[in-house]
């Protein structure tokens, strides 16, 4: 089966309603949290994607009972601290470097050796930013220069830590969360601010939290040791995937999409916020509460004049996952946009910053990149009647999916390889693209 598609038409005006699938972050965070439960944990719209796969299987290898049905999954945890496995345990984490993360916080009271891997793109990726702060939890890490393969020791007496995460990355703030929740006393976070969906899981599961939010810090407190009770959720919808249909709405002629069920945690929003400083209009309708987390339903429309921004640096941490699609609307802004503090990109699946700026040069608009930075130069007349080819980019889901918006609203002939891609966290990208009358080949 070729792992390629081809466009060469951009998508036809729509009006279309849709459900997306349930929210990565929230996905693996339920899944960890319910192995560390007593009892059984049932999730509702739990993303069907390969991260989350690699995390039931890591579990299943850890001794925990995971059942998959048709429309829920049920995971039977057997309480803090008790995770059953032979020596020498290997874990692979794939592509997801949430799992990756936050699993070894998870496992600084192991009692035997194991070993965590990833697949090409993960092992390229920092790992001291979370071994260093959990050794002070008193387990041991062997490494590969702070990279994958990752050999972890635990402890049986793991000791609370004051820690301060500066990168405002939620995945090593997390991965200490959950090394606390296994050590008795109390394990100390100041942080710079970034997604907070362990934070609003802890305390929906009453988890001893104590939180005081500062401008630009958190400062968190956490007594370890409590027992969990089962979670029961039903994921809302991942903002980050519904991000790919806003754009490619606000991008497209005479077009409108509802989508229903999006999870809008304000620490995820960054994106709503710069796309409305560039000129799209989208309306958040039906807002409500559930288990912490805000959902609503988000409605937009066309765009037909879109403004350059200096985007706030304030935002970067809210919209870390969607700046190349951001990126494609500054292409179409009338003047030059700025971005700046993003070398976080560069930690991602591939280095997405680099990637920003390559497909900008495949689709003739200048722009100008740095270690951390990028000015684009707008061109609002921009189509493209070229044949454009994108490979080897890592198998990053998000080049692929950035790839196929830019096809389908700025026109060319284009060939976008590794569609298997999507798997790590949107399966059904493609089928949904369709549902609005895109051809893809």
């Amino acid at each position: 089966m070729k792992n390629f598609v081809r466009i060469s038409k951009t998508i036809q005006p729509f009006n279309k309603s849709l459900i997306i699938e349930g929210d990565k972050s929230l996905s693996i965070r339920w899944a960890l949290l319910a192995s560390q439960a007593s009892g059984k944990s049932k999730s509702l719209n739990l993303l069907k994607s390969e991260d989350v796969i690699h995390t039931l299987q890591c579990l299943k290898r850890l001794g925990i009972k995971v059942r998959q049905f048709k429309n829920f999954c049920e995971i039977t945890g057997n309480g803090l601290n008790n995770f059953k496995y032979k020596k020498n345990l290997v874990l692979n984490a794939g592509n997801s470097g949430t799992l990756g993360r936050l699993l070894i916080g998870l496992l600084v009271h192991s009692g035997k050796r194991i070993k965590i891997i990833g697949d090409k793109s993960l092992s390229r990726r920092d790992f001291q930013r979370v071994t260093k702060p959990l050794s002070d939890f008193g387990a041991t890490f062997k490494t590969n220069s702070g990279k994958l393969p990752i050999y972890i020791n635990g402890t049986n007496k793991p000791r609370p830590i004051s820690f301060y995460e500066n990168r405002g990355s939620a995945q090593c703030k997390s991965s200490i969360m959950l090394a606390a929740l296994n050590t008795k006393g109390i394990t100390r976070i100041k942080a710079k601010k970034s997604r907070d969906h362990t934070e609003l899981l802890f305390k929906h599961l009453n988890l001893p939290i104590k939180i005081i939010k500062k401008k630009k810090l958190d400062y968190i407190k956490i007594s370890g040791g409590k027992k969990i009770k089962p979670i029961n959720y039903k994921i809302p919808s991942d903002i980050s995937s519904s991000a790919f249909f806003i754009i490619l709405t606000a991008l497209s002629k005479n077009s409108k999409i509802n989508i229903k069920n999006v999870n809008i945690n304000p620490t995820r929003t960054g994106v709503l916020k710069i796309l409305k400083l560039m000129g799209i209009k989208i309306k958040i309708n039906n807002e409500r509460i559930y288990k912490g987390e805000k959902i609503a339903d988000l409605h937009v429309k066309s765009t037909k004049k879109f403004k350059p921004i200096n985007c706030p640096i304030k935002l970067n941490s809210e919209a870390i996952d969607e700046f190349l699609l951001i990126f494609l609307v500054a292409a179409k802004a009338r003047g030059v946009s700025y971005f700046k503090r993003l070398s976080e990109l560069n930690q991602k699946e591939s280095p997405r910053l680099l990637w920003g700026s390559k497909i900008l040069d495949k689709i003739g608009i200048k722009n100008k990149v740095t270690k951390d930075s990028i000015k684009i130069y707008g061109n609002p007349k921009l189509e493209i009647k070229k044949k454009i080819i994108i490979k080897n980019f890592l198998k990053d889901h998000r080049v692929f999916m950035t790839s196929v918006v830019a096809a389908l609203t700025f026109g060319g002939n284009w060939q976008i390889f590794d569609k298997i891609s999507i798997n790590t966290s949107f399966p059904s990208f493609l089928n949904k693209i369709r549902q609005l009358g895109a051809q893809i080949y």
